[in-house]
């Protein structure tokens, strides 16, 4: 009788006919083996992390995982069923270092500091920008939830409060995708830096602003003083959607 439950919670919870394999994250949770040389979602997970930091996402495949674990490439399919697993496991880690200001005082406060947070992590990360925002792991979620319960407290209704929170997820990842975008075709073609950059374009934009079709862009590459302050564009912008989500809902 012991052996039979033995095997059942080896292989999973029995529904009638059917049995349901435990979650990736009910795996990630139970306690790790003892022995040092066994693989764990832990160790894959900071290995997948640290090839994508340094190689780029499309470096990251079960088989250099394997020769960076210094395992089989069959051993890491016993505990993650491929690509999407592997990925969940990356954003889950790398989100761990999210967390709330203690100093928060509004719904405000605690949306301007994960903004913040997000687009530092992602600076760091670049690779988090291919991975979808719908992705569900346990550390994403739970920053999820302190916004969305900051927005809560505010007495909204659950759609304007969601809204509110994909709105400002979505520009902290647009924007911060398009800075990381425009530092790699920087780095492809050898620029260092804004300066450098417009100095290499500036053949096709001087004959852009000679047509006189564009005296917006024009007076904006003549009198900007920020063009390169990547931070304040970021917090300029963020501040204009908090602003609008303010005044739209009235806290």
């Amino acid at each position: 009788m012991a052996a039979g439950k033995q095997d059942e919670s080896k292989a999973g919870k029995q529904d009638g006919s059917k049995v349901v394999e435990p979650s990736l994250w009910e795996r990630l949770e139970r306690p790790a083996p003892v022995s040092r040389a066994s693989l764990s979602l832990e160790r894959i997970a900071a290995a997948a992390v640290e090839i994508a930091d340094e190689e780029g996402a499309a470096a990251v495949t079960m088989r250099r995982l394997a020769t960076k674990l210094g395992v089989a490439p069959m051993a890491a399919y016993r505990h993650v069923a491929g690509k999407d697993d592997l990925w969940a496991l990356m954003i889950d880690q790398v989100s761990r270092q999210l967390t709330a200001p203690d100093e928060a005082s509004g719904w405000r406060d605690v949306l301007h500091s994960f903004a913040l947070q997000t687009r530092e992590l992602m600076l760091a990360h670049p690779w988090m920008g291919s991975v979808p925002l719908i992705s569900l792991t346990p550390s994403r979620m739970a920053v999820a939830e302190q916004q969305l319960a900051a927005l809560a407290a505010c007495d909204l209704d659950a759609d304007s409060m969601m809204a509110a929170f994909r709105t400002v997820n979505s520009y902290v990842h647009g924007s911060t995708q398009a800075e990381i975008i425009l530092r790699e075709y920087q780095e492809r073609h050898g620029w260092a830096g804004g300066v450098e950059t417009r100095e290499a374009l500036a053949p096709q934009m001087n004959y852009l602003m000679s047509t006189g079709r564009y005296p917006a862009y024009e007076r904006y590459g003549r009198e900007a003083a920020r063009k390169d302050d990547h931070t304040w564009a970021f917090e300029f912008g963020l501040d204009c959607v908090l602003d609008g989500i303010a005044k739209r809902l009235g806290i």
